[in-house]
C-alpha cells in the first residue's frame, strides 16, 4: 500500500465536484472522483493501521435510515461515522411521525439540524429507492439554502433498487489491493454471474453495481444469467457505454461455465428477475400478502430449474489457471453450511473466506471517504493536518 503522504499527493492532483453532489450512483461520478474516494479510503485505512486518529469532526450526527435488513453495511456505516468523529442516530420510521403521515421533505429537515451525514438503504421497491434518496437530497438542499440547516449533510446511498455504490466501491478497492493497482485491472476478466439460491427477492443492485463500475476501468466484464433473469435494461446500456469508453468490454451469456472460462475474477450471486421485482413492488405496495406468497412459490420453483448454476471446484477449474479470485458481497448461500443447496460449495467458499472478509473490510473506509469528499472541497489538506497532528487513536 502507498504511504499516506503519497496518497495525499495523489488526492491533491485529482479534480472533483463530489462536494457539490451526493454519491447515489457510481456512473454519475467521473473517473477522477471515483479515484478520489478510493484514495481517501486507503489513506483513512492506512492511518488507522498506524494508530493515527482520523476525527475530522468533534461533534455532529450521522443519521441512518435502513428500510431493509443489513449487517455489513449497517455496521460499516456506524464504523465510518465513528472513524470521522460523528455519533450515530438511527431513524426508526415506525416510531417516528412518518407513521402518521409526515412528509419526506419535513422529515429530511427535522433529522438534520445537527447532522453531517445521512445514509439510506432503500432497496425493496423497484423504481422507488433511488428516487426517495433524491427526494431527501432535494429537501436538504432547500433546508440549507433557506437557512433551516447550518450545513448541508452528506447523503450516501447504502443500497437502493438500482445500485449498491458502497459495496461496488469496496469491491473495487479490494481488487486494487489484490492486483496491485487500478492499472493492473485493465484487461482482467470478471464474471458477474447469477447463482442458485433457495430464496427469492434478492435485489438487483449488486450485479448492477458491479457491471456499472468495473466497466469504467477497462475490465472485460461478462454478465451471465439464465434466460428471464434480466437486470434493469437502462443499467445494461450504462455498462455497454462504459466499456466502450474505457477500452474494456461487456458481454452477456446464458451459461455460468462460459462466463467462468478464463476469468480472473468470479462473482456468483443470486438475484431476482427484473420483471419479478416489478411484480413484487406492486404487491408490496398493495399489501397483498397472498399475492406475495404465490409469487415467492412461483419464483422458488423457477430457481429450482437452475441448481447447476453452482460455484463448485469443477466450475472454478474453468477459470484462468483454475485460480480466479472469488468474490461475494456476503452473506453467501453456502451449500451444506447455510443451506442444503446454494450459490457456492463449502470448499470453494472456505478457500476464499478470508479474501471475502478482506473485501468486506473496505466498506467502512469507502463510506467515510464518500462523506469526507462531500463535506470538503479539498480533503487533501484535511488529511495533511491529521497527519501533522498525528494524534494517537489508542493512547
Amino acid at each position: 500500500m502507498r504511504t499516506v503522504n503519497q496518497l495525499i499527493k495523489d488526492i491533491n492532483a485529482l479534480k472533483s465536484n463530489l462536494h457539490q453532489k451526493d454519491f447515489l450512483l457510481t456512473w454519475e461520478q467521473s473517473r477522477e472522483e471515483l479515484e478520489l474516494v478510493l484514495n481517501l479510503a486507503e489513506a483513512l485505512k492506512t492511518m488507522r493501521s498506524e494508530n493515527i486518529a482520523t476525527r475530522i469532526f468533534n461533534s455532529g450526527l450521522g443519521i441512518s435510515i435502513f428500510r431493509d435488513n443489513s449487517t455489513r453495511t449497517r455496521f460499516s456505516y456506524a464504523s465510518a461515522l465513528n472513524l470521522l468523529g460523528l455519533a450515530q442516530q438511527d431513524l426508526d420510521e415506525g416510531k417516528s411521525q412518518i407513521a402518521h403521515g409526515e412528509t419526506v421533505r419535513e422529515t429530511a429537515n427535522m433529522i438534520s439540524f445537527c447532522a453531517d451525514a445521512i445514509g439510506i438503504r432503500d432497496d425493496m421497491y423497484l423504481g422507488a429507492g433511488n428516487a426517495y434518496m433524491r427526494e431527501v437530497g432535494d429537501a436538504l438542499d432547500e433546508g440549507f439554502e433557506k437557512g433551516v440547516l447550518p450545513q448541508r449533510p452528506a447523503l450516501v446511498n447504502l443500497q437502493c433498487d438500482i445500485d449498491h455504490p458502497t459495496q461496488a466501491m469496496a469491491d473495487l478497492a479490494w481488487l486494487q489491493e489484490h492486483f496491485g493497482s487500478l492499472e493492473n485491472l485493465k484487461g482482467k476478466k470478471i464474471a458477474m454471474t447469477w447463482a442458485y439460491s433457495p430464496s427469492y427477492g434478492k435485489p438487483l443492485s449488486v450485479p448492477q453495481g458491479i457491471i456499472g463500475l468495473m466497466t469504467r476501468f477497462g475490465m472485460k466484464v461478462t454478465l451471465a444469467h439464465p434466460e428471464g433473469y434480466d437486470l434493469i435494461p437502462d443499467v445494461i446500456e450504462v455498462a455497454k457505454n462504459n466499456a466502450a469508453a474505457s477500452g474494456g468490454s461487456f458481454q452477456q451469456v446464458t451459461s455460468m461455465a462460459e462466463a467462468f472460462k478464463g476469468a480472473d475474477i468470479v462473482y456468483p450471486k443470486s438475484w431476482a428477475p427484473y420483471k419479478v421485482m416489478e411484480q413484487r413492488t406492486d404487491l408490496l405496495r398493495a399489501n397483498d400478502h397472498q399475492g406475495l406468497k404465490a409469487l415467492e412459490q412461483q419464483c422458488l420453483a423457477q430457481n429450482a430449474h437452475y441448481k447447476d448454476w453452482h460455484c463448485t471446484e469443477e466450475m472454478m477449474k474453468l477459470t484462468k489457471g483454475g485460480e480466479a479470485l472469488y468474490m461475494h458481497c456476503l452473506p453467501a448461500d453456502i451449500t451444506d453450511v447455510s443451506c442444503s443447496e446454494g450459490e457456492v460449495s463449502a470448499s470453494v467458499f472456505e478457500k476464499y473466506r478470508i479474501a471475502t472478509y478482506k473485501e468486506a473490510s473496505w466498506k467502512p473506509y469507502i463510506i467515510a471517504a464518500m462523506i469526507m469528499a462531500r463535506k470538503f472541497s479539498n480533503p487533501g489538506p484535511v488529511l495533511e493536518q491529521l497527519l501533522k497532528d498525528a494524534e494517537r487513536r489508542i493512547k
